[in-house]
């Protein structure tokens, strides 16, 4: 084990002007991944890598560094045996060109079997050198490596970075590392916050770094700007009894904005409590980064809490111009949302037909209809009675998207809707699905809770993605910016929750039906299909099913509800406990294995004469009569324990009749009999997928 006194730790700054916040984390990240990649490419240990980031710098501290770069060697292969050595064992030419040009001694050479063949190998030694010499081309290398978005140059730069680099800061404990970047010299010195300590200073030891960066109004750890920002927010609220509106997106956002956060509280006039919470949260949230807060019973205040990025001095003069704008913001919210309610959600419908949804996809009244259209078709699915709701929601789910509130705000899409639909008169059902129709918002969101929110919901997003793929459009590798995988997932997670008696294929199929002059319908089905089939492995892997288990149902999951793939998979999976599962399997296995790819006959009873062989087909009989009525009610446990009566029958037949029989009817009626046999079993899941237990 290395001696800690042996190991060192290095430190590099990049500064930079402000850095926009929503690329902090993933260049914090990189940096994090890329040094521990260049450090092992450069045969330089460490214990540990630990990256900060603030909107005017990146650092990178590594820590367990040794003074030396590891000894390594390197086996390089030469040329054949038989080239280097002559029959007496004496060097040739070859080998001894070859010794020289990798600077070793032919009699250092070794023999070594490479593709069925032996070749000669030089063996190279390489003695590590001080990593302090190193540091200069490697933390050039770190920075080099940094591939940010909208990177460019800057002025006279020669390099690419998200923003202009104004210092270079570089310590190997209390040692200045030095190097050049387009005319910026790395240094031992680094800047305190822009206007409360803009000076620059003289860092002596790695170990006061962060010290020395808070007594100059910079908090370099993004974990404590959080921490901070959380508990002085509750502090600042206290004496309220208030507490600010949990929101990860903007703690996140807010953390990567400010160098030394400073919780100030501001507040607003009631009278603007009237507006819908969530405009009012948005208003603060997206304009102005505030944190809306709330009252134990989650009611919505008219405080405010903004995070400053200056001293704790200057809060007041914060409040006031926090106040004065976000009054100012809430004044255009008001406007716009007194406007739009001056005119019924209903009456702005034929309006759609002048907003294009798709230059080839027609207008939004187009998708409308085709929505309208599904939702008819899905009430009856979901055997529900509220058809003239449906039909109503369908109708009034894009008018929100024409209203002044958003246009400003588009994220409050269905939100508004959902007001101004309960304004207009509307019942709560058709308001509600305004609402849900766009759940869930991400993988693993909220789903609808309401009938009408889930059919519409899914009647939406259906109609999506069957009409992108009809004309082309369609996510390859990460790229998907019509959000369709996103779609697919909340389609399968509600039906998963709502068991409606609709399958995958059925839905794909009637919203296809709806769309015009489709070119290769039949292709085109089926590349959506196939898309689904694969959201659909990846939803149940992700829900801890084996993998084998998982493709045996695949096959079927899209014929089948997929609440019923997943009674399947609970079966299978309790199927494999049985004390007969690898019996069964391999029997079966032997079953399939068999058998032609190419149709076969009708098993014909009467060439049946062997007596394994007829008490196979009797057996299968018995079978096949109790399973119809087991699959219809979906007692998979009950059809697991019936499969596996068929092992034994099974074995004997393969023990005492010879399946290719020299007569050839005789021998395909016998793999038509087995054939009869697959294809029950397959009716519940594609056993030649799954793996024997251990």
């Amino acid at each position: 084990m290395e001696n800690k006194k042996d190991t060192s730790s290095f430190l590099l700054e990049i500064g930079t002007e402000d850095l926009p916040a929503r690329f902090l984390p993933p260049a914090i990240k990189q940096l994090e991944d890329n040094t521990k990649t260049i450090l092992k490419e450069h045969h330089i240990r460490f214990s540990g890598v630990v990256t900060y980031g603030t909107p005017r710098r990146l650092t990178v501290i590594v820590e367990g560094v040794p003074l030396m770069q590891e000894d390594r060697s390197q086996e390089v292969f030469g040329p054949p045996k038989q080239a280097a050595f002559d029959k007496k064992g004496n060097p040739t030419k070859a080998a001894i060109g070859f010794a020289q040009s990798k600077g070793v001694s032919v009699e250092k050479l070794i023999i070594k079997t490479r593709d069925k063949g032996e070749y000669v190998v030089a063996v190279i030694e390489e003695r590590g050198i001080s990593v302090k010499d190193l540091l200069p081309d490697v933390l050039k290398k770190i920075i080099f490596s940094l591939h940010l978005p909208k990177s460019m140059r800057w002025g006279d730069s020669t390099i690419r970075f998200i923003r202009p680099i104004r210092w270079l800061m570089a310590l190997f404990e209390s040692d200045s590392i030095s190097f050049e970047i387009d005319g910026i010299k790395s240094s031992n010195f680094t800047r305190g916050h822009r206007f409360l300590s803009p000076a620059s200073f003289k860092v002596t030891k790695i170990q006061s770094y962060k010290k020395l960066l808070v007594n100059n109004c910079v908090v370099v750890d993004q974990k404590d700007r959080r921490a901070i920002i959380n508990e002085k927010m509750k502090d600042l609220l206290a004496p309220f009894h208030e507490k600010p509106i949990p929101d990860e997106d903007l703690i996140e956002t807010v953390v990567h904005l400010v160098e030394y956060p400073v919780p100030v509280a501001g507040s607003f006039p009631e009278e603007y409590l009237t507006l819908p919470r969530e405009l009012l949260i948005t208003v603060m949230k997206g304009h102005q980064k505030y944190f809306a807060v709330e009252n134990a019973e989650g009611q919505l205040t008219n405080h405010f809490v903004v995070i400053s990025n200056t001293s704790e001095e200057n809060a007041e003069t914060v409040t006031i111009g926090a106040e004065r704008v976000i009054k100012a913001r809430f004044d255009d919210a008001r406007f716009y949302f007194e406007e739009d309610m001056r005119k019924p959600l209903f009456s702005r419908l034929d309006e759609l037909r002048k907003v294009t949804f798709q230059e080839k996809l027609g207008s939004l009244y187009d998708k409308t209809e085709r929505v309208a259209s599904l939702m008819g078709f899905l009430s009856e699915k979901a055997f529900s009675s509220e058809r003239d709701s449906l039909h109503r929601a369908a109708m009034l789910a894009k008018t929100d998207l024409i209203t002044g509130v958003v246009r400003e705000f588009p994220e409050l899409q269905g939100i508004m809707g959902k007001y101004y639909a309960l304004h207009d008169g509307e019942n709560i059902e058709v308001a509600n699905a305004l609402e849900e129709q766009y759940l869930p918002a991400h993988s693993g969101g909220r789903l609808p809770q309401t009938e009408a929110g889930s059919l519409l919901s899914i009647a939406d997003k259906i109609d999506t993605i069957t009409a992108f793929f009809s004309i082309g459009i369609r996510p390859t590798g990460s790229e998907d910016p019509y959000a369709l995988r996103r779609h697919a997932l909340g389609i399968i997670a509600i039906l998963l929750q709502k068991q409606y008696s609709v399958t995958i294929k059925e839905l794909v199929e009637r919203s296809l039906s709806n769309l015009k002059n489709i070119k290769d319908f039949r292709e085109i089905k089926e590349q959506i299909l196939k898309f689904f089939e694969s959201r659909i492995e990846s939803v149940f892997l992700d829900r801890g099913y084996g993998s084998d288990l998982v493709r045996s149902v695949l096959s079927l999951s899209l014929q089948v509800q997929i609440d019923d793939v997943r009674e399947r998979l609970d079966a299978i999976g309790k199927f494999k406990e049985h004390t007969m599962y690898n019996d069964f399997l391999t029997a079966i296995k032997r079953v399939n294995n068999i058998l032609p790819e190419k149709a076969l006959p009708e098993c014909n009873p009467e060439l049946i004469t062997e007596e394994s062989e007829k008490q196979l087909k009797d057996h299968l009989d018995s079978v096949l009569s109790r399973l119809r009525d087991l699959l219809k009610d979906r007692k998979y446990d009950d059809a697991m324990d019936l499969f596996t009566s068929l092992t034994a029958p099974i074995n004997r037949f393969f023990d005492n009749v010879l399946v290719m029989d020299k007569n050839e009817e005789i021998k395909q009626n016998r793999l038509a009999l087995l054939s009869n046999i697959w294809r029950a079993i397959s009716d519940v899941a594609d056993f030649s997928q799954l793996k024997e237990t251990a």
